[in-house]
């Protein structure tokens, strides 16, 4: 069964969110080594139930904070034997494709839908020779 496994924080000032997220939580947040601007989040030690996640700056403007009904939120990623096959579940059962199917080097193959209520979620298939 397909599970949650990683966290992303979208943020229009990524190095004030990795401030706030390392004071308030003690988070260890760093920087990736990587070919895109991108932070590691470390939300506690291993073997303790939780998962990381990561921080990017955001695509596109930020919900209207006076519109009340407006969504701004992390997005989770789920891990899937196949991003394709679980995509096209996704899209046949009433979702949207935000993203496609992309390489993360090293890491995997990532694409992001939308629900049916516009709530977005990642997908990612791991495949360390992604490219």
């Amino acid at each position: 069964m397909p599970r949650v496994i990683h966290f992303e924080i979208h943020a229009a000032d990524p190095e004030q969110a990795v401030r706030f997220y390392s004071q308030v939580f003690g988070w260890e947040i760093m920087k990736w080594d990587g070919p895109a601007d991108y932070w590691l989040i470390r939300t506690g030690p291993t073997g303790q139930p939780g998962i990381d996640g990561g921080l990017l700056r955001r695509r596109g403007p930020a919900p209207d904070p006076a519109d009340c009904q407006a969504v701004n939120a992390f997005v989770c990623t789920v891990d899937v034997p196949s991003v394709d096959e679980y995509v096209a579940k996704a899209t046949g059962a009433g979702a949207t494709v935000a993203l496609p199917k992309m390489p993360v080097p090293g890491v995997g193959w990532l694409a992001y839908v939308k629900d049916p209520e516009s709530n977005i979620l990642g997908m990612m298939q791991m495949d360390r020779d992604a490219k």
